[in-house]
């Protein structure tokens, strides 16, 4: 799979959407199923700051809740208003590591549109999921 300008985009648009009152830190989430269907993530934070989420896992938990399961997803792209594109945090490396293959590109991007393209494996190598219970 590799990276289409669209998926900036549509983590734009899904950006929009975030609830960031306190950092500012809008932050947009495109997740695309490998049956083509997408899901839209944006951070929710909460004044109590341990019980926000990240767009990440909020596009995620919407394909979740839609009934997709670990695997049945072909790349995420998160964008940024930043001078250059940030990586997820950790827990949503440790999310992306149990409910979506390892070889799955991670586009991060910017308002600028810069890009970096990762693996969920190089973003969280020496991982633990779900698999290594198997």
């Amino acid at each position: 799979m590799s990276y289409q300008s669209h998926y900036f985009q549509e983590a734009r648009e899904a950006q929009k959407r975030a609830y960031a009152p306190y950092s500012k830190f809008k932050v947009g989430a495109y997740l695309k199923a490998k049956d083509g269907r997408t899901f839209y993530g944006a951070n929710v934070e909460n004044a109590a700051y341990p019980s926000s989420i990240c767009a990440e896992r909020s596009s995620l938990v919407a394909a979740i809740a839609e009934g997709y399961r670990p695997g049945d997803f072909e790349s995420i792209t998160v964008t940024v208003d930043a001078d250059k594109p940030s990586s997820p945090c950790g827990t949503c490396r440790q999310v992306l590591k149990e409910l979506c293959d390892d070889d799955m590109p991670v586009y991060m991007t910017n308002h600028k549109g810069e890009l970096l393209e990762s693996t969920v494996a190089e973003l969280l190598p020496h991982g633990f999921s779900g698999k290594d219970l198997e």
